[in-house]
């Protein structure tokens, strides 16, 4: 299947790696809004064409799968786009801004016979299904907390007087949609969509939150989720039930994974070895469901979409972090 990307930042050439590495993804195109970047983005990855025009690359016979990583606020537009070209999109996350745009692009996929996908690493890798199997483990759980907190350079800019993409209301950024993502779609994944949701956020001068706490309230337990790109932590994530304990040394990756029996005080560590080219796995997984039409796998996905979705645009606007066109 022939792959075209829109975007030239470091993800995107991890994503070109791994595709290669999946084989099942051969690299046709790439697009910059410059042609000098884009010919120098190809040159690197050894694309055989070049695209300064979406149109153009969304009309090319060649392309049969796109890959969009570009700023959080076009996703919409240029998936849309695609999809209507009948070509497979792939979404770097946070997929859309709103929930609104997820249904109206997931109508525009059916109506074409194309997929349509968020690329949400976490939830493909191997150590993510070691860890719900070992959950039993663990006994009745009665909380959680799942941390991604990691300083951003680019914060550095915005101390500068400067607003970078994923710091601005106008690119739909914030430390939610961008890191929280991540620990959110894990506990969906593991425990279901909460009763629920609480966001406290730390608001910085552009607007956005640049860290917060999300609270996850299930019938039985709690979660809590705290990102940041304006700082960082050092603490792993963990599962909390009446006989153990899981911890998770990183949530983007599922590494670093231990079974702590809290009564004899034992600690096991489990999980795969896993891949350096993280996204080999979801690569894997949406390649899957396109060859097979695995409709209930889809499904799966889409729901799961919907729902992180729904959760952090509600927490968005319950705090006042509204973006443009919400005002």
């Amino acid at each position: 299947m022939n792959l075209a990307t829109v975007g030239t930042n470091w993800i995107t050439s991890s994503f070109i790696e791994a595709a290669k590495q999946s084989g099942a993804l051969n690299l046709a195109a790439v697009y910059s809004r410059t042609e000098e970047k884009a010919k120098q983005f190809a040159s690197v990855h050894e694309a055989k064409a070049v695209f300064t025009d979406l149109e153009a690359m969304a009309n090319s016979d060649s392309i049969d799968c796109v890959y969009i990583a570009s700023p959080n606020a076009l996703h919409y537009e240029q998936a849309i786009m695609f999809l209507q070209h009948k070509k497979h999109v792939i979404c770097e996350k946070p997929i859309f801004s709103n929930i609104k745009e997820l249904e109206a692009a997931y109508k525009v996929a059916e109506e074409n016979g194309v997929y349509l996908f968020e690329a949400m690493r976490n939830i493909h890798m191997p150590n993510f299904h070691q860890l719900k199997a070992h959950l039993t483990a663990i006994g009745n759980r009665r909380s959680a907390v799942l941390n991604y907190v990691k300083y951003s350079s680019r914060y550095d800019q915005v101390l500068n007087g400067e607003e970078p993409n994923i710091f601005s209301l106008n690119y739909s950024g914030g430390a939610l949609v961008d890191l929280g993502v991540y620990p959110l779609a894990l506990a969906i994944s593991l425990f279901g969509k909460p009763e629920r949701t609480s966001y406290f956020p730390v608001k910085i001068r552009t607007g956005v939150d640049g860290s917060g706490t999300l609270i996850l309230n299930y019938p039985d337990f709690t979660c809590s989720i705290m990102c940041s790109k304006i700082t960082t932590s050092y603490v792993n994530s963990e599962i909390h039930g009446e006989e153990g304990t899981i911890s998770v040394g990183d949530i983007g990756t599922l590494s670093d994974l231990t079974l702590t029996d809290i009564h004899a005080d034992a600690t096991t560590k489990f999980g795969d070895e896993q891949l350096k080219a993280e996204m080999f796995y979801e690569i894997e997984a949406f390649t899957t469901i396109m060859a097979s039409g695995n409709q209930a796998a889809y499904e799966t996905l889409k729901s799961l979409s919907h729902d992180v979705l729904s959760i952090t645009e509600s927490a968005r606007k319950e705090n006042g972090i509204l973006y443009l066109g919400e005002k």
